[in-house]
């Protein structure tokens, strides 16, 4: 109903520019066609703003809604492909310091008592900005629970640590979070320089590289271990830490649930069904076809064996 609302605005524009009798050739209503060009090409350009004010509003409820039923604050950190207000320019998003800003704000204005619920859907960011945010929830005294629906990588991986509980989808990733300098592995400089025989031979930016690199995967490692150890103990703690940040994988490698409930983490695969419909009120821009399309409904296998959609539940767009 919304859209169609929307959809309407431009043609009751143009109905209220219907000619009057009498009225003079060349112009409609009042209006001439220049006029009216410009008057669609505003109402075309306010459209887009109106429609994200809507959407906004549909996630403050539902935001609201998994408050109520919790007893908790929300918090998102969610990072999509934005469009720009007026012109759709698509944008990437990481974790960085206005996100750490504003993440620490919340967590501050949030009572000792009040739990923590942080949806994250992120590739990384800043490992400053992470740690940052990992941090505070780590002091918070009330239960601090981390809800990834899909993937929560490198730094995201990191604030989920200091979560007391981690809930993934049953198809939802974490990964490793050891420190990149630039567009290599930090692991792997170290390893480059350590493999050539004479060391003179190694230009100097390269060895200033691997001095920096060996400093940063020590600090990850320790940063990691101590979100850790109040939950793993400290020699448990050491031995995961040594996993996630070392470079035993590649930076994209996705850490399954069942991997990282082997490992020791507190996971658990109850997503609520309202942190998957937050998900959807943060679509990816339009004006692409979808590559993935589906009815947007459950379906449940019924006892004659065919598959068909449930009528319980679902929605329809």
């Amino acid at each position: 109903m919304r859209r169609l609302t929307v959809l309407a605005v431009p043609l009751l524009a143009v109905a209220a520019c219907v000619p009057a009798e009498g009225q003079a050739q060349g112009t409609v209503g009042g209006f001439g066609l220049l006029d009216i060009i410009w008057l669609l090409f505003i109402i075309s350009s306010l459209q887009p703003l109106l429609q994200q004010r809507m959407l906004m509003a549909q996630r403050v409820r539902a935001i609201r809604a998994l408050e109520r039923r919790r007893n908790s604050r929300v918090i998102t950190l969610i990072h999509r492909q934005e469009g720009l207000a007026l012109f759709g320019i698509p944008f990437a998003r990481y974790i960085d310091i206005d996100d750490s800003e504003q993440l620490l704000r919340a967590i501050e204005l949030t009572d000792d008592d009040v739990a923590i619920d942080l949806i994250l859907h992120t590739p990384g960011g800043l490992v400053l900005a992470a740690e940052q945010i990992a941090h505070a929830l780590k002091e918070h005294p009330a239960k601090v629970t981390a809800f990834i629906p899909h993937y929560a990588m490198s730094g995201g991986t990191m604030i989920a640590l200091a979560a007391d509980e981690i809930v993934m989808s049953p198809s939802a990733v974490l990964g490793p979070v050891d420190p990149q300098l630039g567009q290599y592995a930090a692991r792997s400089i170290v390893e480059a320089v350590e493999a050539k025989s004479d060391v003179n031979k190694v230009d100097d930016e390269t060895l200033i590289l691997a001095d920096l690199s060996r400093k940063a995967l020590r600090q990850v490692k320790q940063f990691v271990q101590d979100l850790l150890e109040p939950k793993l103990g400290a020699e448990r703690a050491a031995e995961v830490a040594d996993t996630l940040s070392q470079g035993h994988w590649t930076h994209d490698y996705p850490l399954l649930a069942g991997e990282a409930k082997a490992l020791g983490l507190p996971i658990s695969t109850e997503l609520p069904d309202e942190v998957r419909e937050i998900m959807q009120l943060y679509p990816q821009p339009r004006g692409r076809r979808p590559s993935v399309e589906y009815i947007p409904m459950p379906y449940r296998a019924p006892e004659d064996g065919r598959s068909r959609p449930s009528r319980d539940r679902g929605s329809s767009s």
